[in-house]
């Protein structure tokens, strides 16, 4: 008897923990650093595959190595974060840790998904037409999608494109549930002018690839979304502007000075020097920002320099050897690093190179703002955030006055926000594991600026 019944517990037990369906979307945030997560697991003839999420990171499709479960306890390898997650079901609910570089955080999961708050995000109805398009540009060989927001009359409007930061962006710019292009069309549409925002090449509707383009070629796609609305009847084509956000605030004046008809260039923490200098400045000050020792910041700045040089100065193959080179040296001189494995070292020191060599980064560090800027004959306002530690105000926003004054251009303003970090949103710290805790997308103050500017230059020229 007793046999029999352990045998009827055993087989309810398998039977239970066989009905457990740990499948589809698991939603949970880091309880000490409130960081949104999202595990997505499958399953295929008993085995189980991953794909994580970091949505306030904007990160989707982390991959996993391995993911097991037995019913009751959950194991989830990340290797690529060089971090694990383990979890105990119960309920419909895991409650577990997250562990990575041997920090644990707790990290609870559930089915529902619960979406941080964006009250600026517009919502219907809208006063004003909106319309799905595409438009090709022809010297890349490329179709690109995008979303044209213009004044509810009949008429032609004046207008903008808006161009995105750094990495592959969608026609919203949207960043840790943020969607800040929208919010500038939404604005700026309601009074009075037409706005044009695109997927990046190869990302979203748009065709092409992202990976190996650079700034310049992302020029074309603007100037191709420039010529499209010149052609539209309901655009008034002597006034189409520019509006560029990091990288885009860059493009922007490139594009202006091979298109004299550009009517006006607004920069939202546009690039202002080297591209060297802003890539050794952000280490720095990101350095500093995480509490790093003076010795080792100091050692950052040298190193990252030399790294830069090296990819400036060599061919792809011969800076990979010397990049390794270098960061092993460095790399010893750092304590902050010395708590890593040889494995995990030599895997930092391939993530920099890969980082360092992508043709988009070495075109990045070889560009000089200045010539280029010293072209522009258009109105340009030029806006930075004083939080901002990914491009910082001063030095970037004197690089515009300073290149733009010697090319003869007097139609310059700039403007510092304090408080501001390098979204436009109004902040504490201006790091970026702040963007996706504030509410705020977008300045109101930094709204009212830009758009009453812009509203200025086109009254001068009707």
């Amino acid at each position: 008897m007793k046999k029999t019944g352990l045998l009827i517990l055993f087989l309810i037990g398998l039977l239970y923990s066989q009905a457990q369906d740990i499948t589809g979307a698991w939603y949970g945030r880091l309880a000490q650093v409130d960081l949104s997560i999202a595990f997505h697991i499958n399953e295929k003839d008993g085995s189980y595959t991953t794909e994580m999420d970091s949505p306030d990171q904007g990160a989707q499709g982390i991959p996993t190595s391995t993911t097991t479960f037995d019913g009751t306890h959950l194991t989830i390898e990340i290797p690529k974060l060089n971090a694990q997650y383990k979890g105990e079901y119960s309920n419909g609910e895991i409650k577990g840790t997250f562990t990575q570089h041997a920090t644990p955080f707790t990290l609870n999961l559930s089915r529902q998904e619960t979406k941080r708050k964006r009250p600026q995000e517009p919502k219907p109805p809208f006063p004003y037409y909106i319309e799905d398009l595409t438009f090709e540009n022809p010297k890349a060989g490329i179709t690109l999608a995008g979303t044209l927001t213009r004044p509810q009359k009949e008429g032609a409007f004046p207008a903008v494109v808006l161009i995105s930061g750094s990495g592959a962006q969608d026609r919203n710019e949207e960043l840790m549930g943020h969607k800040p292009f929208w919010v500038i069309a939404d604005y700026l549409t309601r009074q009075g002018i037409a706005v044009l925002r695109f997927d990046d090449r190869g990302f979203g509707k748009s065709g092409g690839k992202f990976y190996g383009a650079t700034s310049q070629d992302f020029a074309t796609d603007v100037q191709a979304a420039v010529d499209y609305l010149r052609k539209r009847k309901d655009i008034q084509s002597n006034l189409v502007g520019l509006i560029g956000h990091s990288e885009g605030g860059m493009i922007a004046p490139m594009v202006a000075a091979d298109d004299p008809q550009i009517a006006f260039i607004v920069s939202l923490a546009g690039v202002g020097t080297k591209g060297l200098d802003l890539l050794v400045t952000q280490a720095v000050t990101f350095s500093k920002v995480a509490g790093g020792k003076e010795e080792e910041i100091k050692q950052i700045e040298i190193t990252q320099r030399e790294a830069a040089q090296i990819v400036t100065n060599y061919p792809v193959k011969q800076a990979i050897g010397k990049l390794d080179s270098l960061y092993k040296i460095s790399f010893e001189k750092m304590p902050s690093v010395q708590s890593l494995t040889p494995e995990e070292k030599q895997k930092s020191i391939q993530q920099a190179i890969a980082r360092l060599t992508d043709p988009w980064m070495r075109y990045f560090i070889a560009y000089d703002p200045a010539p280029v800027l010293a072209k522009v004959k258009c109105p340009v306002l030029a806006l930075n955030g004083e939080k901002d530690i990914q491009v910082i105000a001063p030095e970037n926003l004197e690089g515009f006055r300073n290149a733009l004054q010697k090319g003869g251009n007097r139609q310059v303003k700039t403007v510092s926000f304090p408080g501001l970090n390098h979204l436009f949103q109004e902040c504490k710290t201006g790091t970026m594991d702040e963007y996706a805790l504030i509410e705020q997308t977008f300045s109101p103050d930094a709204l009212k600026v830009m758009g009453d500017w812009i509203g200025e230059q086109i009254k001068k020229k009707k």
